[in-house]
């Protein structure tokens, strides 16, 4: 069938592509036009295009499940997101103010801590943060800066507004997908690169390289980058090899490395041991050395935290910031960045309610029905209660849990999440919840994805955007060029 957009309902909802009267917006008039162009079938051919290039280049993610592990292709939706240049300029600037404090922030707690002795974040909250790591206290990574990669997830509500739903500090996955969606969307679309003035994103993993490469600790032409992976049967194991061969780098496993009598870390190699300056690390701050936290973990590398602290190897991210990536910390960010910066946010947050607060604990007990309700520490959509779409039974046993344990939960409104034109299994064209997760990296310099990687509710209504959940993802496009 031919797409028809005056077929299109955005349901009340903010539409990325379409406005409430029907017609594109000013960022989407060439897509919208291109595909109200195509022949009957030429959108669905397109699509199955797509399905055979993402079996081709073998792009998978593995589902843990009670009957093992799943390797699945990659779900994609063929119509991609577009974001005005000019919209995404007050964004981008928005999430470099936001990783500059956390990164303040992170450095502040390992050190002098004047953030807690000012008031400006209870003490308790960082003693009972199950990622703050003692290990880390009095060290000093370059440039202060201890999340180097930040994959920080936005959101725009009914308004349009963009608002940030929450930053992943500690190995945030999803970049390889971006990348790779971008490249199956030049395959299956290629005449809209022609037409429209799309920003590129491919120059991502150079700039990866580069943020690796200022972290080294030896003054060196060439420093020896790795990618450290847990292996094969890691969910994110594509994107690690991804990234390791997009870099040129070895991608290695906790085996191929040692830390010598001098307190260096070295690979493994045919020609002898060679000295490794940055680990860019895509293991949990637990697991990377035995000798420092949990004493059976097979993943990591016997005394390496021992050479990061003193200087003789660089870890990205830090061991230690994932105490910034807890969400009750989240809803102290705004507070930070007047703290720090002096500036008001860029980025507004979501109005989140801290259980561990008397006041709103008791409103949101009452309102379980209504809210989203999260665990400070999971991630992948793991853990959480979506109210709207709970049952009785799902609500008594979140308000047993918030009880037991308040400093645990945060919850905050349900979102009217904005949506996008997604094709069904019919092959016919409606809306469906998006979000965008952007990455941001940080050593020497701060740079911001063009766009980042947009996840998509494959099931109608649903808000649940995560890959591991049953979500899929769409190409993001910035469109046209920022005014000045």
């Amino acid at each position: 069938m031919a797409v028809t957009w005056k077929d299109y309902e955005t349901n009340d909802f903010f539409d990325e592509l379409v406005d409430a009267k029907g017609k594109p917006r000013p960022s989407a008039k060439k897509l919208f036009e291109y595909i109200e162009a195509l022949e009957p079938g030429e959108l669905e051919a397109r699509r199955q295009i797509a399905e055979a290039t993402i079996q081709e280049m073998g792009v998978s993610f593995t589902v843990y499940t009670e009957e093992g592990n799943i390797d699945r292709a990659w779900p994609f939706d063929i119509i991609p997101r577009t974001i005005s240049a000019d919209d995404w300029k007050v964004a981008e600037a928005g999430l470099k103010q936001r990783l500059k404090v956390l990164n303040m922030f992170i450095d502040d707690l390992y050190h002098d801590q004047k953030v807690i002795k000012d008031g400006i974040i209870p003490e308790h909250i960082i003693k009972d943060s199950k990622n703050f790591r003692p290990e880390c206290v009095g060290v000093s990574p370059p440039y202060g800066v201890w999340a180097h990669i930040c994959g920080t997830d936005l959101v725009r509500d009914g308004d349009g507004q963009f608002y940030v739903l929450e930053d992943n500090l500690r190995v945030p996955s999803g970049v390889s997908y971006m990348l790779e969606n971008r490249a199956i969307t030049k395959r299956v679309l290629p005449e809209l690169f022609e037409k429209d003035s799309i920003q590129p994103i491919d120059s991502y993993t150079s700039h990866l390289f580069d943020t690796l490469a200022a972290l080294s600790p030896r003054d060196i032409e060439e420093p020896e980058i790795v990618v450290l992976t847990p292996g094969i049967f890691n969910s994110a194991y594509f994107e690690h090899a991804f990234l390791a061969q997009q870099m040129g780098v070895e991608l290695v496993e906790g085996n191929d490395l040692f830390v010598a009598d001098d307190d260096c870390v070295y690979m493994k190699t045919i020609n002898g041991p060679e000295r490794v300056d940055v680990i860019y690390r895509r293991i949990d701050d637990l697991f990377i050395d035995p000798e420092a936290f949990h004493k059976d973990s097979v993943l990591g590398v016997p005394g390496l935290i021992r050479s990061w602290q003193k200087g003789n190897v660089a870890l990205a991210n830090a061991p230690g910031a994932g105490v910034a990536d807890d969400k009750v910390v989240y809803a102290y960010v705004p507070a930070l960045i007047r703290y720090y910066l002096d500036e008001e946010p860029i980025l507004p947050n979501v109005e989140t309610f801290l259980c561990e607060n008397e006041k709103d604990r008791e409103y949101v007990l009452a309102n379980l029905d209504k809210l989203v309700v999260k665990p400070a520490n999971e991630s992948g959509g793991y853990g959480m209660l979506v109210g709207p779409h709970s049952t009785k039974k799902d609500q008594a046993i979140f308000a047993d849990l918030i009880k037991k344990n308040p400093r645990n939960y945060i919850a905050q409104p349900t979102l009217a999440l904005s949506t996008a034109p997604t094709m069904t299994e019919k092959g016919n064209v409606e809306p469906r919840h998006i979000d965008l997760r952007p990455f941001i990296l940080q050593s020497k310099d701060i740079y911001v994805t063009m766009g980042g990687l947009t996840r998509v509710a494959m099931k109608k209504g649903s808000l649940v955007v995560n890959s591991s959940q049953g979500g899929g993802s769409k190409d993001t496009w910035i469109v046209g060029k920022e005014s000045k």
